[in-house]
């Protein structure tokens, strides 16, 4: 729904920036479903995030050519997509732990702020240059939790991170942003899918609650147990028995120091 490229801003000392230029038609689309709901743009929402999990967006408008731009913070290290994906062990060999943890302080965050992310996966983590923390980005499908905005039938998301609730057009919560962390934590410790398989299409998410997911410990036994129940917990495909909050999530490894056990 964007291009994104890195700027220099001349008006705050030559600060590097990251600039997000939204396809217009692609964005009334999507907030079209939301007609007469009042929903607050990617702008208006991304304005109000403020921690230091969450990148900062400085200001938002619209572009000579009518194209909505938002001007952010930009995080020079590398997506959690591309380490997933290309298994870069180096960047992450005894970070897991403290990533997962940021991931779960950026969830809770909007969470708190009353939002639902609506599409966590790991090509929206920024880790930081040194792998030492990350960031999540992208408010493009967030929307406020709030009985409108949480009825069936907005099925948008990242095909492989969907929740089922989701897929099958049903009532949604914050639930839905707790099954996407857990399959994000689960890839992050195993560099691959609970899912696994070779479809990545839209039909990747059909499977997410026809088949079990593969238990975590059969892919990496040596992770330590606590972190494993959290995770596998999290990614329940049945809502009642999944994760409650995230907060609850962040308890469960409170006292896990390292992601692997000896």
């Amino acid at each position: 729904m964007a291009h994104f490229f890195v700027a220099s801003d001349l008006l705050h000392d030559n600060r590097t920036v990251g600039v997000k230029i939204l396809d217009p038609e692609k964005v009334k689309l999507f907030e079209g479903r939301f007609k007469g709901l009042g929903k607050p743009s990617e702008g208006e929402i991304a304005m109000q995030m403020h921690h230091p999990k969450v990148v900062e967006t400085y200001e938002h408008g619209i572009s000579e050519k009518g194209q909505p731009v938002l001007i952010m913070e930009y995080v020079a290290g590398p997506s959690m997509q591309n380490i997933v994906v290309k298994k870069q062990e180096e960047h992450v060999a005894g970070k897991r732990v403290k990533l997962i943890r940021d991931m779960a302080e950026a969830l809770a965050y909007v969470h708190s702020q009353g939002y639902i992310h609506r599409d966590i996966c790991p090509r929206n983590f920024i880790c930081l240059p040194d792998c030492e923390g990350l960031k999540l980005i992208d408010f493009g499908l967030t929307v406020p939790a709030t009985p409108p905005f949480m009825a069936p039938g907005n099925r948008t998301g990242t095909p492989l991170y969907m929740s089922p609730e989701i897929v099958r057009r049903r009532a949604t919560d914050k639930r839905v942003d707790i099954f996407s962390f857990g399959v994000t934590c689960y890839c992050l410790c195993c560099f691959q899918h609970p899912w696994q398989g070779e479809i990545v299409s839209g039909r990747a998410a059909l499977q997410h609650d026809t088949a079990a997911p593969k238990p975590i410990l059969d892919v990496v036994p040596n992770l330590d147990p606590r972190l494993a129940k959290a995770i596998m917990s999290a990614l329940q495909p049945k809502v009642d028995e999944r994760t409650k909050t995230i907060e609850q999530f962040l308890t469960a490894i409170r006292s896990v120091e390292s992601a692997f056990v000896s």
